[in-house]
């Protein structure tokens, strides 16, 4: 199964605004309707609860939405089996039990604990970033501080707005 992590960034390496993990607020309209897309063709999306919690998304039958959190009794009442999820388990089970089950892609999104645990885990084959020409100076970075030793090799990229938008596209190179 493919694991592709999913992200937007500033020109500085920051996915929120001073911290606000609000992205809808300073991504461009392209980045939203490339998230938009992406969304709606994947069977499996994977995401943190801190995520979830900022924007709730309601059940799909387009695919699974699964949450990863420490606490997955807070949200029984939002579950609906088999197309929204709380789990507890870590990267390597998620990947694992999702495997068995005949996942050929895993998308994950969120904020930078989600991003670092499965970097961490070496289980993302693929990243792909949309770059904004903005600066922030303050804020989240896609991974929280850990240390990590990681290969990216150029698939793609693309202009996709006259302010400067890049789509670009990552392989992780395995050591």
């Amino acid at each position: 199964m493919k694991v592709i992590l999913v992200f937007v960034s500033t020109l500085d390496g920051k996915v929120t605004r001073w911290g606000d993990p609000d992205v809808k607020s300073w991504s461009s309209k392209y980045d939203q309707k490339y998230f938009r897309k992406i969304w709606d063709y994947s069977e499996l999306i994977v995401m943190g609860s801190a995520t979830y919690n900022v924007d709730p998304i309601k059940p799909s039958k387009k695919h699974l939405l699964v949450v990863m959190t420490r606490e997955p009794e807070k949200y029984e009442k939002y579950e609906v089996a088999g197309t929204l999820e709380f789990k507890k388990e870590s990267p390597v089970e998620l990947f694992s039990h999702f495997e068995k089950r005949g996942y050929e892609a895993m998308v994950v999104v969120g904020g930078p604990h989600i991003a670092t645990s499965f970097l961490k885990e070496g289980l993302v084959d693929e990243l792909w970033l949309t770059i904004e020409p903005k600066i922030f100076g303050k804020g989240d970075s896609i991974v929280i501080t850990k240390r990590l030793d990681i290969n990216l090799q150029l698939i793609s990229c693309e202009k996709v707005n006259e302010q400067g938008t890049l789509i670009t596209k990552y392989l992780v190179l395995k050591k």
